[in-house]
């Protein structure tokens, strides 16, 4: 595959970024709809913060985070083990090439968030903000 000469190297493509846009969607949809038949899936609320893919487009991590932040490794544990369905279901309404393997993660952007808030808010790190 041939290189952008205008491309830095560094970080995503449009094209990733506008395919895993895509699959964000469409997983986004899958699970407000409830078309998984497993039912620990059924009763949770899960959202959709991130999908990236791989350069290829063949393998797509979706950061999920279940509502409320409780539950994160039955979520996760669910959405693994129905991982095949799921692909099955999120590549049905979607024009690609190949469906690609779906990995789930947790998303801990809010954290990180929550993190950065408590730094910014300590006494040290205010002093030097406010001269």
């Amino acid at each position: 595959m041939a290189k952008n000469r205008f491309s830095t190297g560094s970080g995503p493509s449009q094209r990733q970024l506008r395919v895993g846009e895509v699959l964000r969607r469409a997983l986004s949809d899958v699970l407000t709809r409830g078309d998984i038949h497993d039912p620990d899936l059924a009763r949770m609320s899960i959202t959709v913060g991130e999908v990236r893919c791989s350069p290829d487009l063949k393998q797509a991590t979706a950061y999920v985070l279940p509502l409320g932040g409780q539950g994160k490794d039955e979520a996760l544990a669910a959405l693994r083990r129905n991982k095949a369905e799921i692909r099955h279901l999120v590549t049905k309404g979607i024009t690609l090439k190949f469906a690609p393997d779906l990995r789930f993660e947790i998303d801990e952007t809010f954290d990180r968030m929550d993190e950065t808030r408590r730094l910014f808010a300590d006494e040290h790190v205010r002093q030097d903000l406010d001269d």
